[in-house]
């Protein structure tokens, strides 16, 4: 499998990049900027202190922090070290952190201080148990030290900076010696599900994986030497870690790391830092694109933006429009993926017709296989709906201890089964049409809410929709629709039901409408379906 690589592991890589790119911005993160060899000296750094603290080969990491410097040096010194590394989503509670922690036996973890208005050390550390007795975190025996990436930290963890000091002592013929045993098949890491249906499952996959599979997302999108790229994707998200920090360090991209994304912030350092590449989930652009709407914010200037790779259930033709037209992007480009297929199966590709990259996902990357099945395994014909699999050398190596789970995701010949719903065309170009889990039935009728999501976005007056089933006496299921409307629009819900009923087969339209602010989502942009099923069912008990 990495017979095509360049680097046979991602510490290879850094030290790559810093002989490619040298004196070239690798990272600007608020007025600290560092070329690539500064990178790798930090990265040699931290990959000591590591060492220092105990962290051996195969060891697992976590990294429970905001996209930052830090956050990549950490991660890559931990890897450099020989050890895997396990981001953490920055919304976790203590109790989620410390799931994951003692799930995978975390020997080390590197965390925030205060981030959102959390104490991120408190929760845990509640959490963990054991602090009456002097003994922090003693729930997770496993756990050799904390390291808070600020100037202080409390007497149960170390700072950034006194955690650098203890690697002092480590002679570099060490760290050469620790990242030489790096091998391209060894886990590079583990990232955890959502968890939406289920306790969190941690996605393993290989050093060669993740470099093959962006090095191909990397190029296939046009991300090239000099681009100036924004990450506003959490890097405990494969978008933002791979397709952020690996793909930068591959093609010697300045990565621009964004902590939590705010519209008019987002656009400043549009403006500022003459941002070329923004990739990111829908609700990014929907965001950017009201933000512009609002009297003022048109005043940015965006002019220096040319590449968008976002990717969704479906992404509507309106969106990918206005993404052009009123945000200035040159390529606008949809891809597919998920943490199981290392972030990506399909892609469109440059030079693709407008038609296929507004209504599609793209093609297989090279080596993966795609195809649609129907309940019995059976492969589905051209143009008929079917669960997504995918078969190749994106595929995770398993969920971390936990074979039970990884045999229900992958079959015996291989196939990733994705739960999505999706529909080939004669090219192999993917469309998206659901989650298996999210569809409901209207009277034996099958209804996929993103399909129904998708022609409410073509309405004017609608910025964002988000569909669920909801129970129904007479038809089993009906539709209810959340609406976000766009700055200064006004709609009512007899209109949008009105409208839908001349866009679509009558089964498929909303029976209910309400209008909201803001929809719930996970920190990687998705609306929380779940929590708005729960919502509706609040409301249909008290009526």
């Amino acid at each position: 499998m990495q017979g095509d690589l360049e680097w046979g592991s991602i510490p290879a890589l850094v030290d790559s990049a810093a002989d490619r790119f040298g004196d070239r911005e690798a990272v600007v993160d608020g007025n600290v900027r560092v070329t690539y060899t500064e990178l790798r000296d930090r990265v040699r750094r931290a990959a000591a202190a590591a060492i220092a603290a105990g962290v051996g080969k195969g060891d697992r990491v976590g990294v429970w922090a905001p996209n930052s410097l830090d956050w990549m040096v950490a991660a890559l010194g931990a890897l450099t070290a020989g050890g895997v590394v396990v981001p953490m989503n920055t919304r976790y509670k203590g109790a989620e952190a410390k799931y994951v922690l003692a799930k995978t036996h975390a020997r080390l973890l590197f965390v925030s201080g205060t981030f959102l208005g959390s104490s991120y050390v408190a929760m845990l550390r509640q959490a963990a148990g054991g602090a009456a007795e002097g003994r922090p975190f003693a729930d997770l025996p496993d756990l050799g030290r904390v390291v808070v990436l600020a100037d202080t930290a409390p007497d149960d963890c170390v700072s950034w900076a006194d955690f650098l000091a203890g690697g002092e002592g480590i002679p570099a013929a060490e760290v050469d010696a620790r990242k030489a045993s790096v091998a391209p098949d060894d886990t590079g890491d583990i990232i955890f599900t959502s968890g939406t249906t289920g306790a969190p499952k941690g996605v393993m996959t290989t050093q060669a994986q993740t470099l093959r599979v962006f090095d191909t997302w990397a190029s296939v999108v046009g991300v090239t030497e000099g681009d100036r790229y924004l990450v506003v994707s959490p890097f405990f998200h494969t978008f933002g870690y791979k397709a952020g920090i690996i793909a930068s360090l591959i093609k010697g991209a300045t990565l621009i790391p964004q902590a939590v994304f705010d519209a008019d912030a987002t656009m400043a350092l549009i403006q500022q830092e003459k941002v070329t590449v923004l990739p990111g989930a829908p609700t990014i652009y929907t965001s950017l694109l009201d933000a512009v709407a609002r009297e003022g914010a048109s005043g940015y200037d965006l002019s220096s933006l040319r590449l968008a790779v976002t990717g969704a259930a479906a992404v509507p033709l309106s969106l990918v429009t206005r993404m052009a037209e009123e945000l200035g992007f040159d390529s606008v480009l949809t891809a597919y993926g998920l943490t199981e297929s290392c972030g990506t199966a399909t892609m469109c590709r440059q030079g693709d017709s407008a038609e296929t990259i507004s209504s599609t996902s793209g093609r297989a990357i090279p080596g993966v296989e795609v195809i649609t099945a129907d309940a019995d395994g059976k492969p589905t014909a051209v143009g008929e709906s079917g669960e997504v699999w995918v078969r190749g050398y994106n595929v995770m190596t398993g969920y971390f201890e936990d074979a039970e789970e990884t045999a229900k995701a992958v079959d015996a010949d291989g196939w990733l089964h994705t739960g999505d719903v999706g529909v080939l065309d004669e090219q192999g170009n993917l469309r998206i049409t659901d989650r298996i889990k999210d569809m409901f039935i209207v009277g034996g009728f099958n209804a996929y809410p993103a399909e129904i999501e998708s022609v409410l976005a073509g309405h004017p007056a609608i910025s964002e929709a988000a569909v669920v089933g909801v129970p129904d006496a007479r038809m089993g299921e009906v539709g209810k629709a959340y609406l976000l409307l766009r700055p200064g629009a006004e709609a009512t819900a007899d209109e949008i039901i009105t409208f839908c009923r001349r866009e679509m087969a009558n089964y498929k339209v909303p029976r209910t409408v309400e209008f909201v602010t803001e929809l719930p989502r996970n920190p990687g942009g998705k609306v929380l379906k779940f929590e708005l099923r729960a919502r509706a069912a609040e409301e249909a008990a008290r009526r």
